[in-house]
């Protein structure tokens, strides 16, 4: 299939960027991916957008990785799209208690093949389309206007108590001092009936409070994802893979610069921080050996600190080089869910989530990103993140944290709060 594609000069990006999302907004399927120019030595692409299904893929009940091969090779093109964390259930099978089931309602997988791909930089654009001219789109993106929107605020209730809560830390530390598991990632859902927002002044306002390395606008019919994640999955270049969990999350001060630093410091030296993180680090280096040429795979940093608008945060970064013929099917095969979503062992993790989590996860802890022509990919974790159905009118978001046998529940809890100031800045800002 051949795409007609053309470069045009921009003078404002900011404005540029809003328009072009707002002319993408008329599709039923689209995607924004956003770096939001956070400086990073494995930088891609800085904003790139994908609007209209030319053709698209949701998984068969039998035999997902090997149709999602198919497609791939079928379409040899851009695809753009989603995995969700219950997607896990078509990898292997996990018994499913009674609990809240996912009201958003985003399959586990879906992947299109968009009719327009824009990738954006700071200076010009360029437009890749089938079948129509990449001028004509320039130029209807221009006549885009980006009025704002005025949000009713949105009343948010905990899935789960404080106290119930609490009391579930306790319980999953005894499976830890049983010798059950070493980690888990605890999750809670926030969630609001009869919900009337306007999806995409609800992702400005998240990503103008939250600029992170890995935002995502993303619609498919009525169901929405507004994302400020600053956490990659899995990132595709040539032989060369790298994973860059995050686990470790300490409070900015941005009233008071010493304090601020101070704080960074006392992330990058705690030594629960570091012990979650590494616990983290040796489970993706295992994951990624499997699918990885022998003696490849190498931790290229462990316990980076990284700053983001709300928090520091502990990020390390894995590396290894491929074996030859392996794609993406196979990759989610070896590595999905991600490990900084699970905790380790990863297997024993996942039944107690299913058994301790008041509801599901759906879209929240799978991953959102696309697939280049060439075979190279990028994917993010879909943490920090609101999700909306415009039909049902259900919004929702899920906060977590690590549990250790060291961990303090209340600190534990604190830390969900904090990790959902931002989207509750935006969803509650009276």
């Amino acid at each position: 299939m051949k795409r007609n594609t053309a470069t045009f000069a921009i003078d404002n990006f900011e404005q540029f960027k809003q328009q072009m999302l707002c002319w993408s907004n008329q599709f039923n399927i689209c995607c924004l991916l956003d770096n939001h120019q956070y400086a990073s030595a494995h930088h891609s692409i800085e904003c790139i957008l994908a609007a209209g299904a030319l053709t698209s893929f949701s998984p068969p009940s039998n035999g997902a990785l090997v149709a999602l091969k198919a497609f791939q090779k079928h379409t040899n093109d851009w695809l753009f799209g989603h995995v969700g964390y219950d997607f896990k259930n078509t990898l292997e099978a996990f018994p499913s208690p009674h609990r809240a089931d996912d009201l958003i309602q985003f399959p586990d997988m879906f992947f299109f093949q968009p009719e327009v791909v824009i990738q954006l930089s700071i200076y010009q654009v360029e437009i890749s389309v089938v079948d129509l001219s990449a001028a004509s789109i320039f130029a209807a993106i221009l006549q885009q206007s980006t009025a704002a929107n005025e949000l009713n605020a949105i009343s948010l209730q905990p899935r789960i108590s404080k106290e119930d809560y609490l009391k579930t830390i306790h319980q999953l530390q005894a499976h830890i001092q049983r010798g059950d598991c070493y980690e888990i990632n605890f999750c809670q859902e926030f969630f609001a009936k009869e919900a009337q927002i306007n999806p995409l002044h609800v992702y400005n306002q998240l990503t103008k409070i939250s600029p992170t390395p890995f935002a995502c606008y993303y619609k498919l019919n009525n169901k929405f994802l507004l994302c400020s994640s600053p956490e990659r999955y899995i990132k595709k270049t040539g032989n060369h893979i790298i994973s860059q969990p995050i686990k470790g999350t300490v409070k900015r001060d941005i009233e008071n610069e010493q304090n601020d630093a101070l704080l960074k410091k006392e992330l990058s030296e705690n030594a629960k921080e570091r012990s979650e993180n590494v616990m983290i680090v040796d489970m993706v280096r295992n994951d990624l050996s499997k699918i990885c040429a022998e003696g490849s795979v190498t931790v290229e940093e462990l316990f980076g600190i990284y700053s983001f608008p709300q928090v520091h945060q502990m990020i390390s970064t894995i590396a290894g080089e491929l074996q030859a013929g392996t794609d993406f099917s196979d990759l989610l095969k070896a590595t999905f869910p991600m490990g900084s979503m699970t905790g380790a062992p990863k297997r024993k993790v996942m039944e107690l989530i299913e058994q301790y989590e008041q509801s599901k996860r759906g879209l929240y802890a799978g991953c959102v990103g696309y697939l280049s022509p060439n075979n190279d990919f990028d994917f993010n974790v879909v943490i920090r993140s609101i999700l909306y159905n415009s039909t049902t009118q259900y919004l929702s978001y899920h906060v977590g944290s690590a549990i250790t046998y060291n961990s303090l529940p209340e600190k534990e809890y604190e830390e969900c709060l904090l990790k959902a100031e931002g989207m509750n800045k935006v969803l509650m800002p009276f």
